[in-house]
């Protein structure tokens, strides 16, 4: 598939809001690529490329060539570049990345240029995100949607969903299943203002768990072999040999877990998240030991559990997992049984619950109403779409942060709601100026616009209507509590969750 007509999709899918116009672009761009292509085009049109680390950065992108006249490079033709420029290391990489880089941009038109640019950056700004392709899949090849949300969530990635539905269609998508030692997508929960609104949703009787403000992890054991995974599919095995050694005293060979990880006190209560997070990103060695508390198993001796409702899932996971490394539980058949136990979980530390509807299946990757999150305080997952310098005492550090919602219909797929600098100290003011300036991408005055790829934990006290903003929603009085390393962007929460808030 030629560059330049990857170029146009993404140009046709910017012209419009409408999802059923983009998904239909981005499906003719998939039946136009060669199956062996469709995993990069479908990376490519997401934003990303498929290399984690090029070593090329945007102050990389200063002092480039003149465009090419016309369009000569293949999507293949650029992967194999950045493949290249991604394998030098040692004596002479830096100049031999900086002349591989003038080649590629040397044989790119302005727009084949422009888009380069944004994939080194992250700034492509299509809305073609996960759902979009997912829908695009889904029409290209004649999939059932539902088969291939499913292969998406089990192979853990939407562009290599694509490449096995381009080689070998529907079938080949039914064929994915979940995989020891490969991690599937996290099941998400949508958030309610306050249990009854939470129970609403669910039914009675529901399962109540309480809801631990650490790391999500996926534990995986295939025999002896043990692996550890993130919320964003990160390989955390090396940094919590703990939980390795943990999982392994279990009573089964084989077994895939879900749960949160979290430094806890002498009476075990949470410590700050801000203790966990700097605990997991550190390597094996540290004495500070991260305690498991699992809330679902997928696997377990040979057997698959995804589609078994929560009451199956919960009975495995007890006779697996010794309570104390458990999620607190409780089947409540009244609300007032689950406000007694919503009392019980804060009083213990705990940051909420989340309510479990007794028939839900595992549906990751998605904000269904098979669980709800409810939370003392409202919080949300944002964005960092931008900073400002701070003056008088904040006079040096990147200080006051804009925050964004996902919001597909959008041409940047984001929408502001607000800025803050509330809940800085000292330490985070000085952490995200360095942090902010390495995804920056451009300035507007004193404004520091960054690449979105930082998700950032809101506290605010409500919504108000705004006309300053496009969504028509603004934060009151929000506050940082914390960045949250552990999650992707396509984590952070919608602007129609937001809106669900709002009303």
């Amino acid at each position: 598939m030629r560059f330049a007509d990857l170029v146009a999709t993404l140009d046709d899918v910017r012209r419009t809001r409408s999802r059923t116009a983009k998904t239909k672009a981005v499906a003719s761009a998939l039946r136009t690529a060669e199956p062996d292509e469709v995993e990069l085009v479908a990376s490519y049109l997401m934003g990303a490329l498929r290399q984690r680390r090029t070593g090329v950065g945007w102050r990389s992108l200063n002092d480039l060539p003149e465009p090419a006249g016309r369009p000569t490079l293949s999507v293949r033709d650029v992967d194999d570049a950045f493949e290249s420029l991604a394998g030098l290391s040692g004596a002479g990489s830096q100049t031999a990345r900086r002349d591989g880089l003038s080649r590629l941009f040397a044989a790119a038109t302005e727009p084949e240029q422009a888009l380069l640019r944004g994939l080194v950056t992250g700034e492509v700004r299509t809305g073609a995100l996960e759902g979009v392709l997912v829908d695009a899949v889904a029409t290209a090849y004649d999939a059932p949607r539902p088969a291939v949300r499913r292969a998406v969530m089990l192979s853990g990635s939407a562009p290599v969903t694509a490449g096995i539905a381009a080689r070998a269609g529907e079938a080949a998508l039914a064929g994915v299943g979940l995989e020891l030692l490969r991690p599937a997508q996290p099941m998400l929960a949508a958030s309610a203002p306050d249990l009854a609104a939470a129970l609403e949703q669910t039914g009675l009787p529901a399962l109540v768990d309480a809801k631990l403000d650490g790391i999500r992890v996926q534990v995986h054991r295939d025999g002896d072999e043990v692996g550890v995974w993130s919320r964003s599919l990160d390989d955390l095995t090396p940094r919590f040999p703990e939980l390795v050694e943990r999982v392994r005293s279990y009573p089964a060979t084989s077994f895939v877990l879900d749960g949160e990880a979290l430094l806890v006190d002498e009476d075990g209560r949470p410590r700050a998240f801000q203790e966990t997070a700097s605990r997991a990103g550190t390597r094996s060695g540290s004495e500070l030991a991260l305690s498991p508390y699992f809330f679902d198993v997928l696997h377990l001796d040979g057997r698959d559990l995804l589609d078994e409702p929560v009451p199956v899932r919960s009975a495995a996971l007890a006779d697996l997992v010794p309570a104390e490394d458990r999620v607190a539980r409780l089947r409540v058949e009244s609300l007032e049984e689950a406000d007694a136990f919503w009392s019980e979980t804060l009083a213990a530390g705990q940051e909420g619950v989340v309510v479990k509807a007794l028939d839900s299946r595992w549906e990751a990757g998605r904000r269904g109403s098979g669980w709800v999150k409810v939370k003392p305080r409202h919080t949300l997952d944002l964005v960092v779409l931008a900073a400002e310098w701070g003056s008088g005492r904040r006079s040096g550090w990147l200080s006051n942060i804009h925050l964004g919602a996902r919001d597909d219909s959008s041409p940047t797929g984001f929408v502001m709601l607000g800025k803050t600098f509330k809940g800085m100290t000292d330490e985070t003011l000085t952490w995200q100026t360095e942090h902010f300036l390495g995804l920056e991408t451009h300035r507007e005055g004193h404004v520091v616009h960054v690449r979105p790829e930082q998700v950032v934990e809101i506290a605010f006290d409500g919504l108000q209507r705004s006309t300053r903003y496009p969504g028509g929603l603004a934060l009151r009085f929000a506050r940082v509590l914390g960045y949250r390393e552990d999650k992707r962007v396509e984590a952070a929460d919608t602007i129609e969750t937001v809106r669900a808030l709002a009303r």
